[in-house]
């Protein structure tokens, strides 16, 4: 599982011109599966990124989680977080999860962010054509990988 995490002001997810998700201060998640993801590693990268300091505190530092500043979440699918471009010049997508795989995962994750999470848990559309518009905060980037 990888998941791109940034931090941001704002964030939508739009299909064919209609906005299907959109959230104020928190975190935008890009995340991709592999065929070998479990339900351990979902549950790590759901409490992983809920846990992660990344947001300023009084002094400025990032010390708070999005848990402690009650944060939302955008959680988009993207399958080509698995491509691979060593070789020639088309990507391989090989190691990432097909759909009858992929889409259980994907729903699994959100039902625990929604479980977890304290604001808004948005999400695009598995396997559609998506605009994703987001303000980067910081900008604070990470990927995270398990």
């Amino acid at each position: 599982m990888r998941v791109v995490l940034q931090r941001v002001s704002r964030a939508s997810v739009s299909i064919e011109g209609q906005v299907v998700g959109e959230i104020d201060s928190g975190l935008v998640l890009l995340v991709g599966f592999t065929q070998d993801d479990t339900e351990d590693r979902l549950r790590w990268m759901a409490d992983k990124i809920l846990g992660l300091r990344i947001f300023s505190d009084d002094a400025g530092k990032m010390n708070l989680s999005v848990l402690e500043t009650g944060g939302d979440l955008l959680i988009v699918s993207q399958f080509t977080l698995y491509g691979d471009t060593r070789r020639g010049r088309r990507p391989s997508f090989v190691r990432a999860a097909h759909p009858d795989v992929a889409i259980p995962l994907y729903e699994r994750f959100l039902q625990l962010l929604r479980a977890l999470a304290p604001g808004k848990v948005a999400s695009g559309e598995f396997g559609a054509m998506m605009d994703v518009a987001l303000v980067n905060a910081g900008p604070v980037t990470l990927v995270l990988e398990r």
